[in-house]
């Protein structure tokens, strides 16, 4: 016998093999499977639309700061003169108190001086005219030691105090 002979003889025996099975168990199946009665399928939940929330109480103390002693018998009185551009874009700097910052240094080039100040996790570059803190506070001035920062903040009457505030360079040792 020759290996060719071998070889159809072994793929007909496959292919007889293979078309005659029964598939009666698997037709039984089926039809008791369609014949259950079919199931309801639960509707999607219904979800409410969000709507959008606006902070209003930005311009007002934090309650996480304490509150600001005022000595009653030397309380200056609040001006209408004097209040914060609510028009003007923020700067990044204001998101933060400014009790959190920390002069660390100078940079001085032509166009002016400049202080670095730590805070919000890296040190940031300030000119004078900038914004820091939450109180509208603005650089009038820097030094090579200290920077001068005057906060507009409310009387409690409706008007509004320029408070000046320093951060000195801090000492390292």
């Amino acid at each position: 016998m020759s290996p060719r002979f071998l070889g159809v003889v072994a793929a007909s025996l496959l292919t007889v093999g293979c078309s005659g099975g029964e598939f009666a168990d698997l037709q039984r199946f089926m039809d008791e499977t369609r014949a259950r009665p079919s199931g309801t399928i639960e509707p999607l939940p219904r979800f409410e639309p969000y709507e959008a929330f606006t902070y209003s109480a930005s311009s007002l103390r934090s309650p996480f700061q304490p509150p600001i002693k005022i000595d009653l018998s030397q309380r200056q009185k609040g001006s209408q003169d004097i209040k914060p551009d609510e028009n003007r874009v923020k700067q990044f700097l204001e998101g933060f108190n400014i009790e959190s910052f920390e002069m660390v240094g100078t940079l001085s080039n032509a166009s002016g001086m400049q202080a670095l100040i730590q805070g919000a996790g890296s040190v940031h570059r300030v000119h004078v005219g900038d914004y820091l803190g939450r109180n509208h506070g603005r650089v009038t001035g820097i030094e090579e030691n200290r920077v001068d920062v005057v906060e507009i903040v409310p009387d409690g009457e409706g008007g509004w105090l320029e408070r000046p505030r320093t951060l000195s360079l801090a000492e390292r040792g």
